[in-house]
């Protein structure tokens, strides 16, 4: 080959590659190329097909918000269309590779083709176009910028069906407003599945029209502020005045809106554990059959009932009337029930349960809870639907039908494909956001630790288990502790993008690095869509060690690689001019503060962290 040559097509390549964009998930396969595509005023967004339709209007339209052009999307009509002109169709011919979820993306000079076996993948695809535009697309705000995409090809899929995101809105209650954008949050990543913990000890969420209690006296708990399981209990007098509810027209507005974003929206109706809220409506539910008030987050588990009598035929009623106006709902396959952390004190004191018991055969309660299980799936398959349940449902016996999500570990999934069973895996270690993401100095207050690292190691599929029983798996906010909107966001995002990743790409593609630079990119496009993110893979964290002469020391360590950490222990806020950090430091003997930030490139990233050395050094015991 000429030299000149060679060196022109190594410029080329080294030109291809800088523009390789920081997608997230990133596609299955990614081929730049020479040019740019420009959407202009007279840019078509052309369908072809029933399918397209909606993705095109969708895409048009959210193109038309951040550019200010009068975009449209307008169904295949001509042979040739003019330049700038983005086409959505679907095979004529099944496309066996992407399967029925992904895309072909082809970016050239004039022309953008996106191509999918169906409108799921259309959908998707069209969420890669946009984030191969400019951060300003993702505002809901007309912006300035120049709206040009780099020529490329793409083929993209999922590696796993199941990708799913999980709102509690039981312990705190959230807005319908709010319930859209998370769901809109979540699809611009590709999770599919939107899991709605509608119903708990401290909150029922959901209208049944026949049991009009569980929303009058269920919905409602007395309000308190500070942390959860130190609240005091109501006061003689005080009004049950915290919470709310959807009612079925809300719901519906909610499924519709998940399915225009290809989005299935799971129920899940927690039994027979976490029933306080719907024992507080309806006492003759539970074993003790007296009065209780919703929980409000003080302690009661084994001090007050919250479990359903499995021995008492009206509690079957009672789910039979609400899971009939549940699966009326929610037209996708699965009702969850939970069936989690299901104390046992009250069912081994009540005569009634030991009788029933000992007439069923049950050796023991958690065959009763087995029991009680199968039942509900019986009413579950008369309504069209298929049980879903935490890994609890495993002990005493699984229902024969059940789908088991492992949230204890990846035990219970792996025992559930011995069986047979599918499995969505969801281990608290990788999956719970609503645990510490940072040193617990600068995050909210929770009880154990999940950082962004922990959920980008998640690997769904553990060592010997049939990859074709594990449905995928799906990230979990609870939200004891999490009252507001922008907090529900501040802990779901980075880690979300590290489950869309995994849940989304391949295995292969994994690197911790390339992803941390990616997740970077993708903070400029949440706070253009003016979404709050957690920055605290930049922040350090301290672990203690006590040395043999009694003095401590304080290790610091940050998530992401090459930041130089500096320091203070005389109160005063670290910059790039104080000390800094290269082995564990000594805490000075009358110390009273330790505080540390983060630098790159001269400048500061994340937040200062302050610890109080008292508190600190009790980590260290």
């Amino acid at each position: 080959m000429n030299k000149s040559f060679a060196v022109f097509f190594w410029l080329v390549g080294l030109h291809l590659q800088a523009q390789n964009p920081a997608l997230l998930p990133p596609p299955v396969r990614y081929i730049a190329q020479m040019g740019k595509f420009t959407i202009t005023p007279q840019t078509l967004v052309v369908y072809e097909g029933i399918a397209a339709k909606e993705v095109a209007q969708m895409l048009a339209e959210r193109l038309k918000i951040a550019t200010g052009y009068a975009l449209k999307a307008v169904p295949q009509k001509l042979s040739v269309y003019p330049t700038s002109t983005i086409y959505l169709t679907t095979n004529r011919l099944t496309n066996s590779e992407i399967g029925q979820e992904g895309y072909t993306l082809q970016i050239k000079p004039n022309q953008i083709w996106l191509v999918a076996n169906s409108a799921a993948g259309l959908f998707y695809g069209s969420q890669t176009l946009c984030q191969l535009l400019p951060p300003a697309v993702e505002s809901p705000v007309k912006t300035t910028a120049r709206w040009e995409l780099t020529c490329a090809e793409l083929t993209d899929y999922p590696r796993f069906g199941w990708r799913g995101l999980m709102l509690d809105v039981s312990r705190h209650f959230f807005s319908v407003a709010f319930v859209k954008r998370y769901i809109d949050q979540m699809a611009k990543y590709k999770f599919n599945v939107f899991h709605w913990h509608l119903t708990d000890d401290q909150g029922w969420r959901i209208e049944i029209k026949s049991l009009p209690k569980l929303t009058q006296v269920g919905a409602y708990r007395v309000p308190r502020t500070g942390n959860w399981w130190t609240y005091d209990p109501p006061q003689i007098g005080e009004r049950a005045s915290s919470g709310g509810f959807y009612t079925q027209d809300e719901i519906r507005e909610v499924v519709r809106y998940a399915q225009q974003r290809q989005v299935l929206v799971v129920p899940e109706i927690d039994v027979p554990g976490h029933s306080l809220a719907a024992i507080a409506a309806y006492p003759e539910l539970s074993c003790v059959g007296k009065a209780v008030n919703v929980n409000g987050g003080w302690k009661f588990y084994n001090v007050e009932d919250n479990t359903l009598n499995p021995a008492n035929e009206q509690t079957y009623v009672f789910l039979d009337k609400v899971l009939g106006e549940v699966a009326t709902l929610f037209p996708g396959p699965y009702i969850h029930i939970g069936g989690d952390e299901c104390s046992k004190k009250f069912w081994r004191e009540c005569a009634d349960v030991q009788a029933f018991m000992k007439k069923q055969n049950l050796a023991n309660e958690n065959q009763l809870q087995s029991y009680f299980i199968k039942r509900v799936e019986k009413i579950l398959t008369n309504k069209g639907k298929k049980l879903l349940g935490w890994d609890e449902i495993l002990d005493g016996g699984l229902a024969e039908n059940a789908t088991v999500m492992s949230w204890r570990g990846f035990k219970g999934g792996i025992e559930a494909t011995k069986k047979g069973r599918p499995v969505i895996m969801t281990p608290e270690q990788h999956c719970y956001l609503d645990l510490y993401q940072g040193d617990p100095a600068a995050e909210p207050n929770t009880y154990s630790r999940c950082r962004l690292s922990d959920s980008y190691n998640f690997e769904p599929v553990p060592t010997g288990v049939d990859e074709k029983l594990i449905l995928g798996g799906q990230g979990n906010l609870w939200t004891e502790s999490v009252l507001h909107p922008r907090h529900a966001e501040y802990m779901t995002w980075p880690r979300g993008l590290a489950l869309a990743e995994v849940l989304w790409s391949p295995k292969t593609v994994k690197n911790w690095t390339n992803f941390t630079q990616r997740v970077e990119k993708q903070f400029v496009r949440l706070e253009a869509a003016g979404v709050k993110y957690a920055p605290s893979m930049f922040e350090p964290y301290a672990s203690l060690k006590k040395n043999a002469d009694g003095s401590t020391q304080v290790e610091l360590k940050t998530e992401i690689e090459n930041l130089a950490i500096y320091y203070s222990f005389d109160g005063s806020n670290p910059d790039a001019f104080y000390s800094q950090y290269a082995q564990p430091l000594v805490v000075p003997k009358n110390a009273t503060e330790l505080r540390v930030i983060s630098y790159r490139n001269g400048r500061p990233v994340g937040r200062q962290i302050n610890w109080n050395v008292a508190d600190l050094l009790k980590r260290s015991r």
